[in-house]
């Protein structure tokens, strides 16, 4: 697949007569002048909402070292986890 410069600038010519550049030149101005003064497009901003189904799954396929980071910063959820799990391998 090739991909080609959108923008890219027309050949001038030899022939190009030097009362045409300067009538180029005196209109650039007005046309920077132009393109400044369009206001920006605001950015469109997504929100994403996860489902209680989503976040349980989410918090069952964490790593054992995922969860005692969470618990580590004080995440209740993962310190019950963490506290399951010892709780298990101390029963066996």
């Amino acid at each position: 697949m090739m991909i080609a410069s959108v923008s890219t600038p027309a050949p001038q010519t030899a022939a190009a007569s030097p009362a045409a550049s300067t009538q180029d030149a005196a209109s650039a101005p007005q046309a920077q002048a132009q393109v400044q003064a369009q206001p920006a497009q605001p950015v469109a901003q997504d929100k994403v909402t996860i489902s209680n189904a989503a976040r349980a799954l989410q918090e069952a396929a964490e790593t054992v070292a995922q969860t005692a980071k969470e618990a580590q910063h004080g995440d209740r959820q993962a310190q019950h986890k963490l506290a399951a799990e010892e709780a298990r391998r101390a029963a066996h």
